[in-house]
């Protein structure tokens, strides 16, 4: 079992650029994290906060796919899109997001697995976009809570 301070989901706006970076360490080899990544049945199980439900509408996680999905709760609906341009099994992922209601603010993310002792993760993943306002946008968005949640629902479909 890891230490609490490990399983933390460290989310850091960066003071130089419009970046936020997250990092968050996993109970499990980096390919099972990056399926859990990649399999759209998968992701639709831990993206997001508690409570909410997501319905894919495609999820063609490739070099070259796209994406598209809705968080639902209660009648309430958030939609995210966007590209992947590089996929790299069990290491790399890079793909643009954009909130539907937010279409001016496109995010350019990439998410690094790297394997730890342990057949555990680190995960490190960085979203730049075009102006600290987007940015801080972003984090006024409740993503800090939705990213926290997820990983938290993630611990628990990588430990079955």
């Amino acid at each position: 079992m890891t230490s609490t301070s490990a399983r933390e989901t460290r989310i850091v706006a960066d003071p130089d650029v419009p970046l936020v970076r997250i990092t968050r360490e996993f109970d499990a080899p980096p390919e099972k994290v990056f399926r859990a990544h990649t399999d759209p049945e998968l992701v639709a199980r831990w993206q997001g906060p508690h409570g909410m439900e997501t319905r894919m509408e495609h999820y063609d996680c490739r070099t070259g796919g796209s994406y598209r999905y809705v968080h639902t709760r209660d009648g309430e609906e958030h939609a995210f899109h966007g590209s992947f341009h590089d996929v790299r099994p069990a290491q790399l992922i890079v793909q643009t997001f954009t909130y539907d209601g937010m279409p001016d603010d496109v995010a350019l993310e990439r998410l690094v697995l790297e394997e730890l002792p342990g057949g555990r993760t680190r995960l490190t993943a960085t979203s730049l976009v075009d102006s600290f306002e987007g940015r801080d946008a972003f984090l006024a968005s409740g993503m800090e809570t939705g990213v926290r949640e997820g990983y938290e629902r993630l611990d628990a479909l990588l430990a079955h």
